[in-house]
């Protein structure tokens, strides 16, 4: 009788416990990312088949839904663990490391098993994995063989004993499920990064925007912002210090903008442990004395005519909606890509909870010549007391036809 009237108790208990476990794998995932990956563009969720353009050919993302035949269905949670940690399938196949496997490395035994559990309830969905169509020799997996020897270090994230355990949970959101790494240190010929130049920024292969330094603010170092404007971009997209766009723009909609304050809180801290608190350097100038003169001048005209509105004639803008220009590391980085494309392409914070209606800016490409692009961010980038550099006409026309993402 007594076993009787536990029975339902237990049960209910034991689906308390598998719902709870669902739904921390539900955030972990999104703080992996997963979805952005994982879903095409109007395709059904975790279904892949998601292009990833590379300078060695295109691969397409995997299902990862609980589909038996063309998903991971019949994959155990020791199988998906071990996926995660040393990046190979089940059946042994060295993964393309277009998958952060050297990120996901990091991720502990029970936050893997939650992930799984989230994943083994999506709807699963039966959509065969399309073949990867990559360059030879690219295209032979044995060659991974030497990219892991280079670039991959199997481990759970080590706690730093020194550290507050909120530095350390900040560290191993950034090192593990964000991948940050992923873009914020520069690419090498070969794919991989160094681990000792981890942070310190770099072009994004094939997307033509400037991830930049979280360790130097020579560039875009977060050592002199708040934890709290730091916090602030990571959720909601927009600070008094700046907002985001392009690739950091997706992340943030996808990802962080579901994380709670408490671990954006945790990753402000360990980002902002990062940067050396020095001052930016004068970037060389990749034009003349007089071209820059000229340049100067026409651009403070644009500036006047097409941005004055919002970013207020002394560049103070009108944070978080409008940021600020002047004193803005990110528009005085040795690489002027990110500006020039903002100028040419303009664009939105992400729509957050945080900030549900974005402000944007619009695109000059149609109205403005390649001069007029160079003039005013040039002008941007050396006036108010920024230590940016001029650039050259050339520079904006080369940055015209990339693509918008």
């Amino acid at each position: 009788m007594l076993a009787a009237m536990m029975g339902p108790a237990s049960a209910q208990d034991a689906a308390k416990q598998k719902a709870d476990i669902i739904a921390r794998g539900e955030y972990l995932a999104q703080a992996g990312d997963c979805v952005a990956c994982h879903t095409a563009p109007g395709g059904k969720l975790f279904a892949g088949g998601h292009a990833m353009p590379t300078p060695f050919g295109t691969l397409f993302t995997s299902n990862v839904t609980p589909d038996k035949e063309t998903g991971i269905g019949k994959w155990t949670a020791d199988q998906f663990y071990n996926m995660m940690h040393t990046g190979r399938s089940p059946d042994g196949g060295l993964l393309y490391p277009a998958m952060p496997f050297a990120s996901y490395t990091k991720v502990t035994r029970a936050d893997s098993d939650a992930i799984f559990a989230f994943m083994m309830s999506v709807p699963p969905v039966k959509q065969p994995n399309r073949p990867h169509d990559l360059k030879f020799p690219y295209n032979n997996r044995s060659l991974i063989l030497g990219w892991r020897t280079l670039y991959f270090t199997e481990g759970e994230y080590k706690p730093d004993a020194t550290k507050s355990e909120e530095w350390n949970r900040g560290a191993y959101l950034v090192q593990g499920l964000g991948h940050c790494s992923m873009c914020h240190t520069a690419i090498n010929a070969l794919g991989g990064s160094s681990e000792s130049k981890a942070f310190e920024g770099g072009l994004i292969p094939m997307q033509n925007w400037y991830a930049p330094s979280l360790t130097s603010n020579k560039e875009g170092g977060l050592g002199d912002w708040t934890i709290e404007e730091i916090s602030d971009l990571l959720r909601t997209g927009v600070s008094n210090r700046g907002a985001v766009y392009g690739p950091m723009a997706d992340v943030t909609y996808n990802s962080l903008q579901y994380m709670t304050e408490q671990d954006t809180r945790a990753m402000a801290v360990y980002l902002k442990s990062l940067g050396d608190h020095s001052t930016p350097d004068k970037s060389p100038p990749s034009t003349s004395a007089p071209e820059s003169s000229l340049l100067l001048t026409l651009g403070q005209s644009v500036y006047a005519d097409k941005c004055a509105s919002c970013h207020g004639k002394q560049g103070k803008g009108m944070p978080p909606h409008y940021p600020p220009l002047a004193g803005n590391q990110s528009i005085q980085m040795a690489s002027a890509v990110n500006p020039i494309r903002m100028v040419l392409n303009g664009g939105y914070p992400p729509g957050t909870a945080g900030n549900p209606m974005p402000y944007g800016m619009p695109p000059f490409a149609q109205s403005l010549s390649d001069d007029e692009v160079a003039a005013v961010v040039t002008y941007i980038r050396v006036a108010w007391g920024n230590h940016g550099a001029a650039v050259s006409a050339s520079e904006a026309n080369a940055l015209r036809s990339v693509p918008l993402q």
